[in-house]
């Protein structure tokens, strides 16, 4: 049992408030998974920039000075320490050679996310408690997406917790549990696929990362997903600019939405949705069995 957030801005007057909002949803789900907590913030960055979040079980070691090397390296760059968390704002030309350099310079330091708008920030402990530590109420952005842990089948660690991300600007929550995940692991290995866990909510979000990287969109990835993941589940994807959910076709775990003229908003259960504003106005329902849901900031312009 775990549980699962997502909110989708439509109004643009609602960007400040992301962070605040979300929190307080993933709060209310705190005892569907008191284990570990994530969010994944997409905020943007300034033109021809990217981002990458990293995590270290020693900041005080592995981030202090780092922007400095990382400049003697030949990158420049900023460096915000947020706790255990660091979020490197960079050229974007410079994503894969800061990739290298942290690998010489930093080798202890674990990849959280990276792309131009997610930062990605998950830890041990209770969601009050891990938003607090990363200031995720002051953050601001376009969507987000959250999960808080219980775990069933691998080990409580900060690797393991939700969101996963395995390519730019992409990140995955889940829900359930995957019965296909050591064979589409092996599978995904083969076409260059690389993966830090054994949990099976990495194969799931690799997975979508490979069938995006033939082409497809986030909908049409979830789409193929429906045929060539078996088990239970309840995903909420996002991307630089989309918004995804899909549950597979027996559906037992719990999920409710909501949407409104400002917003499109996910929840385990409705009682994550009922401080968001304008709530008691909103067409709420329960997403249907094998059935994607998806929006798209770039298709709605």
């Amino acid at each position: 049992m775990c549980g699962i957030v997502g909110l989708f801005l439509k109004d643009k007057s609602l960007e400040p408030q992301l962070g605040n909002l979300l929190s307080d949803m993933l709060i209310t789900m705190t005892d569907r998974g008191p284990d570990s907590a994530g969010i994944a913030i997409y905020g943007g960055s300034a033109e021809g920039k990217a981002k990458i979040t990293i995590q270290s079980s020693n900041p005080g070691a592995d981030f202090d000075g780092l922007a400095a090397d990382l400049e003697e390296a030949g990158i420049k760059a900023h460096v915000w320490i947020k706790s255990t968390h660091a979020v490197i704002e960079l050229d974007a030309s410079k994503l894969g050679a800061v990739r290298e350099a942290l690998e010489r310079i930093r080798p202890a330091v674990r990849l959280m996310g990276s792309g131009e708008s997610v930062e990605i920030y998950k830890e041990i402990g209770l969601p009050k408690d891990v938003v607090a530590r990363f200031g995720v109420r002051a953050m601001s952005g376009t969507h987000g997406i959250g999960h808080t842990r219980m775990a069933t089948e691998s080990a409580v660690t900060t690797l393991g917790a939700h969101p996963f991300s395995t390519g730019a600007d992409q990140c995955l929550v889940h829900n359930g549990s995957l019965s296909n995940h050591n064979n589409l692991r092996r599978e995904l290995v083969r076409e260059g696929m690389a993966f830090e866990t054994q949990n099976d909510s990495e194969v799931a979000a690799a997975y979508l990362t490979a069938e995006m990287a033939k082409g497809k969109d986030l909908g049409q990835a979830l789409t193929g997903a429906l045929d060539d993941l078996d088990g239970f589940f309840t995903f909420v994807v996002g991307t630089k600019s989309g918004f995804g959910v899909v549950r597979d076709p027996i559906a037992c775990k719990p999920a409710v939405m909501a949407e409104t003229e400002q917003y499109v908003a996910f929840g385990s259960e409705y009682r994550a949705l009922v401080n968001l504003p304008g709530i008691e106005n909103a067409r709420v329902w329960e997403p249907e069995p094998a059935t994607v849901y998806f929006w798209d900031h770039d298709k709605a312009a």
